[in-house]
C-alpha cells in the first residue's frame, strides 16, 4: 500500500517529525519499529521520538479495572498531539478507547502480531500448561477478561491482580513465590524478544483476546493531511478490517477494561468472521456468538471522496469503503445480537461487582 502514502516532498516541509510514545521499554520498542517502517518509506524524513509517562504508567498499586479512567495510557500523549508538541503518536490499539477526542483519528493500524494470550510460568514450575497445575495455584493477571474466561475454563486455579509493565510483572513472578504463572499478551513478549518465556499460548477456545490486541495504532490530528497520508502507508488492510469489527462490537456494548468483553476475528476467502463474548466476573454467566460478512477484496486500493470518513476512530486511506462499512456493521450486529440475549444485564452486574470490590 505504499502508493497511497504521502510524497517525500510533502513530508519534507517539516524539519522534523515528532513521534509521541509512552516511556516503557515495550512502548519504545513498538514506536521504534513504526519509525523504522516510516523511515524506509520516506528516507529523507527526519524523526524525533518524544517519550512521556501516562496516568496508567504512574498508578501501579491499583487494578486497571478499578481506576475508572478510559484513557489511562493515552491522555497525556493526546494532550501533546493537541498542542502540536508531537505530530503522531504510537499506541497499542487495545489501549485506545473506541471513541477518540474530537480532532483526532487513527491514521494507520499496522500488521497485527499474534493477538493471543500467553502463559509465563514461574522458573521453578515444571508443569507447562494451566490445566496441569495443582489445585489452588495462583495465576496473576490484571485483566478481568482473562480472569473471567480462565476461571470458567480452569476452576481449580486462583486468580489475583498483578500490575506493572512487562518487566515489572515478570520480576514479580520470578522473585516471589506468590504466583505459579502470569498471563500476558503474546505480542508484547515477542516484541521484547522474550519468546523463550512463553510456556503456553492460549487458544480462542481457552481465552479469547482483547479488542485490538496485538495491533499497533498510529494516532494523528485528523486535519493534518500530510501526516495522515504519510502514516497511511503503514496500513494493513486485513488487520484494520478485523480491528474495526472488534472496536464496533466493543463500542455498541459500551465495554472497556472494567467489564469482561472478548473477541476473536479471522479473514478467510473474503469473509470476515467475528466471535464476541461477554462474561460475568467469575465466568459462570456468559454469552458468546459468531457472525460473518463479505468484505469483497480488502487488498485492492480504492481511493475516493469518502476516504476521510472514520470508522470507530480509524481513517483507513486506500481500503475499500464497502469493506470498512461491512466490518463496522458486523461488529455492531454481533453486539446487538448479544444485547438481545441479555448481554447488558451481565455487563451491568459485572461492572457493579467490580466497583464494589
Amino acid at each position: 500500500m505504499d502508493n497511497c502514502g504521502a510524497s517525500d516532498g510533502s513530508v519534507q516541509k517539516r524539519d522534523v517529525i515528532r513521534v509521541g510514545t509512552r516511556k516503557s521499554q515495550l512502548a519504545r520498542i513498538q514506536t521504534d519499529s513504526v519509525v523504522e517502517m516510516l523511515s524506509k518509506r520516506f528516507p529523507t524524513a527526519r524523526f524525533e521520538i518524544v517519550a512521556m509517562a501516562t496516568t496508567g504508567d504512574k498508578i501501579l498499586d491499583t487494578a486497571l479495572s478499578k481506576i475508572g479512567e478510559k484513557s489511562l495510557f493515552t491522555k497525556e500523549l493526546e494532550n501533546a498531539l493537541e498542542k502540536n508538541e508531537v505530530d503522531l503518536v504510537v499506541h497499542s490499539l487495545k489501549d485506545l478507547p473506541t471513541s477518540l477526542p474530537p480532532g483526532f483519528t487513527i491514521g494507520a493500524v499496522c500488521k497485527r502480531e499474534n493477538p493471543y494470550d500467553a502463559v509465563v510460568f514461574h522458573p521453578k514450575c515444571t508443569v507447562k500448561t494451566l490445566e496441569g497445575l495443582p489445585q489452588k495455584c495462583v495465576i496473576g493477571t490484571s485483566s478481568l477478561r482473562r480472569a473471567a474466561q480462565l476461571k470458567k475454563m480452569f476452576p481449580h486455579l486462583e486468580f489475583r491482580d498483578i500490575r506493572g509493565n512487562l518487566n515489572t510483572r515478570l520480576k514479580k513472578l520470578d522473585d516471589r513465590e506468590e504466583f505459579s504463572a502470569i498471563i500476558l499478551a503474546t505480542a508484547g513478549l515477542r516484541r521484547m524478544g522474550w519468546e523463550n518465556r512463553i510456556g503456553q499460548i492460549l487458544s480462542p477456545d481457552e481465552c479469547m483476546y482483547a479488542v485490538g490486541q496485538g495491533a499497533l495504532a498510529v494516532e494523528v490530528r485528523a486535519k493534518d493531511q500530510d501526516i495522515l497520508s504519510m502514516v497511511s502507508a503503514l496500513q494493513d488492510p486485513q488487520t484494520v478490517l478485523r480491528c474495526i469489527a472488534e472496536r464496533a462490537f466493543m463500542k455498541r456494548l459500551e465495554g472497556g477494561c472494567s467489564v469482561p468483553v472478548a473477541v476473536n476475528s479471522v479473514i478467510e476467502d473474503s469473509q470476515l468472521y467475528l466471535t464476541g463474548a461477554v462474561y460475568s466476573l467469575d465466568g459462570s454467566d456468559y454469552l458468546k456468538e459468531t457472525m460473518q460478512t463479505s468484505i469483497c477484496s480488502p487488498l485492492e486500493d480504492v481511493e475516493g471522496p469518502n476516504d476521510d470518513v472514520q470508522h470507530v476512530g480509524i481513517t483507513a486511506l486506500g481500503v475499500p469503503r464497502a469493506a470498512l462499512d461491512a466490518a463496522e456493521h458486523l461488529g455492531t450486529q454481533l453486539a446487538d445480537l448479544l444485547l438481545s440475549q441479555g448481554a447488558r444485564e451481565i455487563l451491568v452486574v459485572a461492572r457493579q461487582l467490580n466497583d464494589s470490590r
